[in-house]
């Protein structure tokens, strides 16, 4: 300690459990972390700590849904987070991994005020301290039903998938964390069978990962997506907008596409737009300046960007594979309205839609509704019934009928 101020040598002497309590700017700190709220219902669901694009506070409210259900969203987020996602309660990343103090209080509510708990990505909600698998025998000891939920890059094995995708990130060191990712994937595989409790995934390529897990699907507000009055997508005889948000490029392919982007802007052909660092809430006029958004060419599937654009009526040009469209065909009745193109495939169909725009302007038109009848909540909703009624006596839920009635 040399070198310190003696007020300093004398704090940091303190033990930290009297400190926690004997410091000002400790006990406000502790006050302005809070715990999990109390929640009224029968049935109260806590969903944490990932919240990816928003979607564990979307999928609470869609928990609310079912009569007798109440639910909370929790998160930790670095101070710098640009995307602002709501969430019922957020704490600071470093303060949820090292606060013993707050660690033992959260876990305390948590416990004591929730009937259900959806862990996210197979992650710690208590802090960094215990390993998970204590955490969830914690609970379980005292009769908290307890779920996994899987978003992508948390159970998707690299090698796997660079097995079965040709644009695969994952092959030949394409992606600077793919050894990470592998070491990841694979423990959260191992940790499934040990827990033997119900598996959720959010997206539908991962139920080839997870065969017996429920699709959850992402949950979008259609309203919020679609700006009134906007126009139609290619429409205005101008050159088309098009938009691109490479939240995470690696992943999305972004590298695969960008040069033919920016030739073809340059031709003229189109005003390419690159989207980086855009809070949540400004996204939805993003998109509803676009003509086009490009999702993304690397991975094969569809999540909340494609959903988000296809609720705003735009024409949403993705690699998405046969397998998971023909999921999505039988599991919705429905073709999936995003135009398919390979990263190899897109000058020509950039090309080919802007000189014949109308099949791409009728599969944008029917986007809102496929997302208003399978991405609003509601299917959320049914698909997080069974477990939520299931009680620490493992029969039916705490409240009259068991099932409980869904609310529009």
């Amino acid at each position: 300690m040399s070198g310190m101020r003696p007020i300093d040598r004398l704090i940091a002497g303190i033990p930290e459990p009297i400190a926690e309590r004997a410091l000002p700017w400790k006990r406000a700190a502790f006050r302005s972390a809070g715990v999990a709220p109390r929640t009224a219902g029968r049935v109260r669901l806590f969903i944490g700590p990932v919240n990816s694009a928003g979607q564990g506070y979307a999928w609470a409210r869609a928990a609310e849904r079912i009569d007798g259900v109440s639910a909370v969203d929790f998160m930790y987020r670095t101070a710098d987070d640009v995307f602002d996602y709501p969430a019922d309660h957020r704490v600071d990343t470093v303060y949820f991994r090292t606060n013993k103090r707050w660690q033992a209080a959260q876990r305390r509510a948590v416990t004591d005020r929730f009937t259900h708990v959806i862990i996210e990505s197979g992650r710690q909600i208590f802090g960094a301290t215990d390993p998970l698998l204590e955490q969830i025998d914690g609970l379980r000891r005292r009769g908290v039903q307890v779920a996994l939920l899987w978003h992508g890059s948390d159970i998707r094995v690299p090698s796997r998938h660079a097995e079965r995708e040709p644009d695969s990130p994952f092959r030949q060191d394409g992606y600077a964390d793919t050894a990470l990712l592998e070491r990841s994937a694979t423990a959260n595989h191992a940790l499934m069978p040990q827990l033997d409790v119900p598996v959720f995934v959010s997206t539908p390529d991962l139920l080839a990962e997870v065969p017996r897990a429920t699709w959850l699907p992402v949950v979008v507000g259609v309203d919020s997506w679609t700006r009134q009055g906007a126009e139609a997508p290619l429409g205005t005889g101008r050159r088309p907008v098009v938009a691109h948000a490479p939240s995470n490029a690696g992943l999305k392919g972004s590298a695969l596409v960008a040069p033919v982007l920016h030739r073809l802007h340059d031709e003229g052909l189109i005003d390419y737009r690159e989207v980086r660092g855009v809070p949540s809430s400004r996204m939805p006029d993003v998109y509803g300046g676009a003509d086009i958004v490009l999702d993304q060419f690397a991975l094969g599937i569809y999540g909340v960007a494609a959903c988000e654009a296809m609720a705003a009526g735009r024409v949403v040009i993705s690699h998405v594979s046969d397998e998971v469209r023909a999921t999505v065909r039988s599991r919705t009745g429905e073709e999936l309205p995003i135009i398919q193109s390979r990263a190899a495939e897109l000058e020509r169909t950039l090309r080919g839609i802007v000189a014949a725009p109308e099949t791409a302007r009728a599969v944008a038109a029917s986007g809102p509704a496929f997302v208003r009848r399978h991405h609003d909540g509601a299917r959320s909703a049914e698909a997080l019934r069974p477990f939520l009624a299931l009680t620490s006596r493992g029969g039916e839920g705490n409240r009259p009928g068991g099932h409980g009635r869904l609310r529009g």
